[in-house]
């Protein structure tokens, strides 16, 4: 079964699901069927129930509260290619309160830096933000880019993990 919990936030409510205590998907969304739905076919055959994700939701509130690097401590797993998978682990060592570019996002994932195409298609298919934080890469033209929640939500996320 995977567990579903919406947590207020100041950018709205956030879904995050879990099966087996391991975060599976996590997003801005009052409705955990949207991340559900984002889910491989094999995890969208087990029932989705909303309950409460003791630990797991007690890190979100943490992260809220200020502990920044709250987020870091809880176990997550998501689909992807040994590449992609690089990419991921490369996005949860980038601390919070910092940034990279996707080229240096590449290059931490042992890819060329001209792999930051790569890096921003791992951003765009992460079903975990914002545990697995795509939000802390920037496009090296300026800017924020894009964000799956919307630019406002990246904003705030960086502007809260910057207030150290």
């Amino acid at each position: 079964m995977i567990i579903a919990q919406v947590l207020p936030t100041p950018v709205g409510p956030a879904s995050v699901l879990a099966r087996d205590g391991v975060v599976v998907a996590a997003g801005f969304s009052a409705d955990p069927r949207e991340q559900f739905a984002r889910l491989p076919a094999a995890l969208q055959e087990l029932p989705l129930v909303e309950g409460d994700l003791g630990d797991i939701a007690q890190a979100v509130r943490d992260y809220l509260d200020g502990e920044i690097d709250a987020l870091d401590r809880v176990p997550v797993t998501q689909p992807g290619t040994p590449t992609r998978q690089r990419l991921y682990t490369a996005l949860r060592s980038v601390s919070a309160g910092t940034t990279v570019s996707y080229g240096r996002l590449a290059e931490m994932a042992g890819l060329p830096r001209t792999a930051a195409r790569a890096a921003g298609a791992a951003c765009a298919q992460n079903l975990i933000a914002p545990f697995v934080p795509c939000h802390r890469v920037l496009p090296t033209t300026g800017g924020f880019g894009g964000y799956y929640y919307g630019v406002p939500v990246k904003e705030w996320l960086l502007a809260h993990e910057s207030h150290r």
